[in-house]
């Protein structure tokens, strides 16, 4: 019998859950927001950084992970915030927001510039150790999500599929959801073999997120 590709990530062991729980209990301040590259805060920590199209569900996650719910503030907006968001985490550990990809009401060269700064950020920032992209288990992976995808493959950025909002997805409907994720996923190099499944609402999947961050080297 084959082994799945893309299996749900297994809930941590009580001592690395631990290692997830201190590293969020710590400080977590904003540093800045960025624009330019010239703008990036010094790349002395291990940083992860947060992908996901507008009102996935992004801001809401990063405020579960860190149990500060005023942290990350979302935007209705699609393609209103074009900064690319410095948070820490402990003392060891960069948090990055990266703005909502979906640009139905931004001028074309607004996005343009973003698009330039994030394949910027990506392809030169030596201490980023992985990206988090955050997809809807409500609707799944569309197309802006495949171009996202697409990039970190061609920056060589290891990247990990969090699904988001999984609280509000039939337990029927679940098997589905997963398995035209994992048929996206296949088409991606950089994509990491496994799939977290979170509720920000609920706190599921906070915890093993909360370690596996923990855990990057």
């Amino acid at each position: 019998m084959s082994q799945l590709r893309f299996p749900l990530a297994e809930t941590p062991d009580p001592q690395t859950e631990e290692r997830g729980r201190l590293l969020f209990a710590g400080d977590t301040e904003f540093v800045k927001g960025v624009v330019v590259m010239s703008g990036l805060p010094p790349a002395d920590r291990l940083e992860v950084c947060f992908a996901g199209r507008s009102n996935v569900g992004k801001s809401s996650l990063i405020n579960a992970l860190t149990g500060r719910k005023g942290l990350a503030r979302a935007s209705n907006t699609p393609g209103r915030t074009q900064e690319i968001n410095f948070f820490t985490a402990g003392e060891d550990h960069y948090l990055v927001d990266l703005p909502g990809y979906g640009f139905a009401n931004a001028p074309l060269p607004v996005v343009e510039k973003w698009q330039k700064l994030l394949k910027q950020y990506l392809s030169g920032r030596q201490t980023l150790r992985r990206a988090f992209v955050l997809i809807d288990a409500r609707h799944g992976v569309k197309k802006v999500d495949e171009e996202i995808m697409s990039l970190l493959d061609s920056a060589a950025v290891t990247f990990q599929c969090v699904l988001t909002k999984a609280d509000k997805v039939k337990a029927n409907e679940r098997k589905a959801v997963l398995d035209r994720t994992r048929a996206a996923l296949s088409k991606h190099p950089a994509a990491f073999p496994e799939i977290v499944l979170t509720s920000s609402e609920k706190g599921d999947g906070i915890p093993t997120l909360r370690a596996i961050i923990a855990t990057l080297t």
